[in-house]
């Protein structure tokens, strides 16, 4: 597609001078492995994000969450990644059995670093790995291993900006209407997302 924006950036020398080239000291966090400030950070996690895409460099993005330290660490190099009941699109583990390349970003309530950890996945039904990961009684349904190749702690600005953690610059809460996408009409959205909001306490 053809760009006719005047004022895109479409070289790496353009972007530089727009950001500056970084500081001669933040190289220096990019590691090739979890260190022991990574690790205890993971294990305070109970939210992250994957980034995936497929050969064709479609892209998904799909959130996991557990109870804190829900990701298993193997080693420094490995860590297991516990599926659970979800949609069952699969987008994201699609994307993986074509392309096994992703991108992690790990999040602790209330702290405005994020760990951002990258490297290759594979998947993996193995009953002891799947036993590993129970929560609630209940094995996991699949596991993601991730096999580290790069690792770096992002700064807090953008959460910090966000004001993310400060519960006075929350919106009311509120919840999606999922029966609106599925079948709009106010009675029967309502049944919907009651249905819905069961199968949130009932099947995690």
């Amino acid at each position: 597609m053809q760009n006719s924006d005047p004022y895109s950036i479409t070289t790496v020398e353009q972007l530089r001078a727009r950001l500056h080239d970084p500081h001669p000291a933040t190289p220096k966090k990019l590691l090739t492995a979890l260190d022991e400030q990574a690790i205890e950070f993971i294990g305070r996690s109970p939210f992250l994000v994957i980034g995936t895409a497929d050969a064709e460099g479609n892209q998904d993005v799909s959130p996991k969450g557990d109870p804190a330290g829900f990701v298993a660490i193997l080693d420094s190099h490995t860590l297991l990644i516990p599926e659970r009941k979800g949609n069952r699109l699969a987008f994201g583990f699609r994307n993986i059995l074509a392309n096994p390349h992703v991108g992690l970003i790990f999040m602790v309530p209330d702290t405005d670093e994020t760990l951002r950890v990258n490297g290759v996945a594979e998947l993996t039904v193995d009953p002891a790995v799947l036993e590993r990961l129970s929560a609630r009684g209940a094995p996991a349904i699949m596991a993601m291993r991730v096999h580290v190749r790069e690792c770096f702690f992002h700064c807090g600005k953008a959460l910090i900006r966000s004001a993310l953690w400060q519960p006075q610059s929350w919106p009311a809460r509120g919840r999606i209407s999922f029966g609106r996408y599925i079948a709009p009409g106010k009675e029967t959205e309502q049944k919907l997302d009651k249905l819905i909001e069961q199968d949130y306490k009932n099947n995690l």
